[in-house]
């Protein structure tokens, strides 16, 4: 089998396309959103292609026809030059310097990039100067992209910097309200995020921004359809079980008419690995504040989970709902809808999510270093097959083991209960 060059962790839309990496082509849903509305709104969790889907749309306002050649926009599109203002909350150094220093030092380098100095001193000031600044310039309407613009808020929700993403949360709803008063110098507005935190807080300004994110028509914006995969990677399904690969990493959904998506960074891992199995995505990173509020309401049976719409499109901050979160990050996927009383049920998305999160979790509960739950899995596994009911015994007594004595007496049978159920969940 011919290896194909994968683009893993590549967010440059411009190098993957000069440097023969396979590129799954994203451009309809472009040149369908750049034909619509003028502002939008995209959450998606974590290594799902956000970051490509600007730097796309960043080289098709560039003019970068070139790079777009054999591709579905290349001959629907003008492909004019615009002035563009691209931010990525992920690298602009608000962990080093502050929030609030860090947007200061990228206006004014976006600004110095483009050949002139900011006089303003306020971010919104500073910002809007931007903007009329480079519409003046270059007489033509600016396009803003922002990319992972909750990041500053995502990294700070345990308890311990809750005041962090507060403090965060005020800055960014100053830095944003001058959009909606900046109409008439913007020819579009792209903002992403993993999570839809306090949207009413942050953007109350911005109240004609367009929410695709749970829309059918942007489904499959990011992520990767049945049809890409089988087009794209006609090889690598025939080598492999392609049945196993989509039970594995298949299976995300944000609209219940919608199809399912593949999670390309785990997908291209397991090409890239010669069809190795493994928790790919769930590895590069699941915040543990999750683990934590999962243990705390003593949720731990994910399957056919019930939410209402309302409370899948929004987060707040100062009363945070697990389920919602669990969906916005990639941990629970739509299901099915019940328009009778829009309540959407959800369940893991696939084994990769189930396995991975139902493993950490149970060492949540667990507490235990020298016996982890993927140990006492192997514990009770042997038990069963041996049918040596004193070592099943021994396996979940080591599971409660070092659960502390003051927890023990508070906690109800739930608590247990938890554990028994994760770890033959996980069986």
């Amino acid at each position: 089998m011919e290896i194909q060059k994968y683009p893993i962790g590549l967010q440059d839309f411009g190098g993957i396309r000069n440097n023969g990496y396979v590129y799954i082509d994203k451009t309809r849903y472009i040149h369908q959103l750049m034909s619509s509305y003028k502002y939008y709104f995209l959450s998606r969790p974590r290594r799902f292609g956000k970051s490509l889907l600007i730097s796309t749309m960043e080289c098709v306002f560039k003019g970068q026809k070139e790079l777009f050649e054999g591709l579905y926009i290349y001959d629907k599109w003008a492909f004019e030059e615009y002035p563009i203002i691209r931010i990525s909350f992920s690298n602009i150094g608000y962990r080093d310097n502050g929030l609030k220093s860090a947007l200061h030092a990228t206006l004014d380098n976006l600004a110095k990039d483009y050949g002139f100095k900011l006089e303003n001193e306020g971010i919104s000031q500073k910002f809007i100067e931007l903007i009329q600044s480079l519409y003046t310039k270059y007489n033509k309407q600016v396009v803003i992209l922002i990319d992972e613009y909750d990041k500053p808020i995502i990294d700070y929700l345990d308890k311990e910097s809750i005041h962090l993403a507060h403090e965060n949360r005020s800055v960014m709803k100053t830095f944003y309200s001058i959009l909606k008063d900046a109409d008439p110098y913007l020819k579009l507005v792209f903002i992403t995020g993993v999570s839809k935190f306090s949207q009413v807080s942050i953007f109350s300004d911005l109240n004609n921004l367009h929410d695709i994110t749970m829309s059918v028509d942007f489904n499959a914006i990011c992520g990767l359809s049945q049809k890409e995969v089988e087009t794209n990677f006609t090889q690598e399904l025939a080598a492999y079980d392609a049945e196993k690969i989509k039970k594995w990493y298949n299976g995300y959904r944000w609209d219940s008419e919608g199809e399912t998506v593949y999670n390309p960074f785990s997908l291209l891992s397991f090409f890239s690995n010669k069809g190795r199995f493994s928790n790919y995505w769930y590895a590069t990173g699941t915040p543990t504040f999750l683990m934590e509020l999962s243990k705390k309401q003593h949720f731990y049976n994910f399957e056919n989970t019930v939410s209402s719409g309302i409370d899948l499109g929004s987060f707040n901050i100062d009363n945070i709902l697990l389920v919602p979160v669990l969906f916005q990050t990639g941990y629970l996927t739509i299901t099915s809808y019940d328009e009778l009383f829009g309540n959407y049920t959800l369940s893991f998305p696939n084994m990769e999510v189930e396995e991975a999160y139902l493993q950490r979790l149970a060492d949540t509960y667990i507490e235990n270093q020298k016996s982890p739950a993927k140990w006492i899995l192997v514990e009770l596994n042997a038990s069963l097959k041996s049918k040596d009911h004193k070592r099943l015994s021994n396996a979940i007594n080591e599971a409660f083991s070092h659960i502390p004595y003051p927890l023990w007496e508070r906690e109800h049978e739930k608590f247990y209960h938890a554990i028994i159920h994760l770890l033959f969940s996980l069986m």
